[in-house]
């Protein structure tokens, strides 16, 4: 091989690869050889492909910042005051990209980040491109290689919070597995490739950009170690590839693009300096989107009329005389099932009038005309906030039948206060649904908001949910009003105080612990939600 190719650069290269072969090892001589590009994560076999190789979970001293694939996250406030803020990192083959992105992560401490992988978007391959691919004779270094149009909408949905179907690509097949992943929107995206710069309507999703320089001899071999190792090429295949596609793609598509950039990060993931900056930067951005949402808030949440998208349901003698049975501390378990599930059936009722009917004809077994009112929709679907919320399944099924049901289950973070989904369960094909959301209370709305974003994340028209709840307060229902204007809000009655802890006053007590038979714990809350019962 020296003898073929007389550039200092594959000399290098071919130096490395021949003390690898003597000291026949594998991956553990290269690791000695090169410096190590660690971000401090204990080693763990690589696998081919792009999914499998991305770091499931990176930690912290304080708390876990990324996860390659969390469920949806959104604030206590139910929405976001601006996208996500996207960072796009661009670089040559093998420049650290990577590396740098990690490093950013570690360092941004922030609860939820997302990691997309240009590598993920490689076009799927003919049979005839399958074939040079194998032979290594495909350009994979050529903007035509990339699915620009799956990728610009795939990084949009995914800034503006929704999740997304990302595609596992296996550098040893040079295809698109089965499987798809799923990914959700996060505080802060960094997308990473070699062509991140090199489309206009990717450029306007970005909010910051990176050009990570390092040396071409360097990267030449990085390149190798990697696909020796980790993608089971052969050393000739390797650099021939380099010669004929890497290298002049990044003279020609890629080392341009650095005038774009907001900030170069020369040597990589090695320059703390340049890393310590970018960190600074994106927390200034997201302190100022934090404050304007608590500005937002402060200014929705002073004294006013309650909104238009409220319903409560009349307070006849009939339903005032529940309240006062399932209010009342005294009222044994049996009696708060009963009364408790007599209004959750009035109140499911009310809310199926707010569905959208059309006149329909029938006519009566004495042969005449009457005309009617039928649903006009797809479908009906419940979704109950678990636990407490599930108690009112039984109430929609007796009015709906055949009414799909779906669950959510959020829990309180008690480190930080907010609500986290800890579980999942939609019926499929639910975009195009009229949607229950169903929680028997509801205090500060934290909860019921989340859920709500939820439904959105998976593409449920706001205008077609309608969130049900026994009791709310008056904080919850202006918190949910102004997050989600289009949402229905259906209830029996609207307290008007919520205390320190964040409980309804009067209120209700702790609704799951009182049906269930549970002791609640010290610090209770309205919407605290446990694991389910069964």
């Amino acid at each position: 091989y020296i003898q073929c190719y007389a550039k200092p650069g594959i000399l290098i290269a071919c130096f490395v690869v021949c003390l690898l072969l003597y000291s026949g090892s594998g991956e553990g001589s290269l690791d000695r050889l090169l410096p190590s590009v660690s971000t401090g994560l204990s080693p763990r076999k690589r696998t081919t492909s792009q999914c499998k190789s991305e770091p499931p979970l990176l930690r912290t001293s304080k708390r876990t910042i990324y996860t390659a694939g969390r469920p949806p996250w959104y604030n206590e406030h139910g929405a976001q005051s601006k996208d996500a803020f996207v960072i796009g990192l661009c670089g040559g083959s093998a420049s650290g990209k990577t590396t740098v992105a990690r490093k950013i992560i570690e360092d941004l401490d922030v609860p939820w980040v997302v990691l997309l992988s240009m590598d993920s978007f490689y076009k799927v391959l003919s049979p005839e491109q399958q074939t040079r691919a194998a032979s290594n004779d495909y350009n994979f270094d050529h903007p035509d290689a990339f699915d620009f149009d799956l990728l610009t909408h795939t990084l949009h949905k995914l800034k503006q919070g929704k999740s997304v179907k990302i595609p596992v690509y296996d550098f040893t097949t040079h295809g698109r597995q089965k499987e798809w992943k799923t990914v959700y929107g996060a505080s802060v995206i960094i997308f990473e490739g070699i062509m991140a710069f090199a489309d206009k309507k990717l450029l306007q999703l970005l909010d910051m950009k990176i050009f990570v320089d390092t040396d071409s001899d360097i990267r030449l071999v990085r390149r190798l170690r990697r696909d020796i190792t980790e993608r089971g090429r052969d050393i000739e295949g390797v650099i021939k590839q380099y010669n004929k596609f890497v290298k002049p793609a990044f003279e020609q598509y890629i080392e341009p693009t650095m005038r774009l950039a907001d900030i170069v990060v020369p040597r990589g993931g090695g320059n703390m300096v340049a890393i310590d900056l970018i960190v600074q930067h994106v927390h200034s951005q997201l302190e100022e989107r934090e404050l304007s949402v608590r500005a937002a808030l402060a200014s929705a949440h002073q004294a006013q009329p309650l909104p238009q998208t409220l319903s409560v349901l009349e307070s006849t003698p009939q339903v005032r005389g529940m309240h006062t049975i399932i209010r009342n501390k005294e009222t044994s378990r049996d009696e708060f099932i009963f009364y408790s599930k007599r209004l959750m059936r009035l109140l499911i009722e009310r809310a199926l009038s707010f569905l959208p009917s059309q006149v329909r004809v029938v006519q009566t077994p004495q042969g005449e005309d009457y005309e009617g009112r039928t649903f006009h929709g797809k479908m009906i679907t419940g979704v109950s906030i678990l636990r407490a919320g599930e108690t009112m399944e039984p109430a929609l099924r007796a009015v709906c039948k055949d009414v799909r049901i779906g669950k959510i289950l959020i829990q309180t973070n008690q480190d930080t206060g907010e609500p986290e989904l800890h579980y999942l369960r939609l019926p499929k094909d639910i975009s195009e649904d009229h949607v229950i959301l169903m929680d028997c209370t509801v205090s500060t709305g934290a909860a019921a908001m989340m859920a709500v974003r939820v439904l959105l994340d998976h593409d449920v028209q706001e205008d077609k949910i309608l969130l049900v709840s026994l009791l709310m307060a008056e904080m919850g229902v202006h918190s949910v009003a102004y997050a989600f204007p289009q949402v229905k809000i259906i209830t029996t009655a609207v307290d008007k105080k919520v205390n320190d802890l964040f409980h309804i006053i009067p209120g209700i007590g702790n609704f799951g612990d009182r049906y269930f038979g549970t002791d609640a714990p010290p610090d209770w809350s309205d919407e605290e939600m446990d694991e389910p019962s069964y």
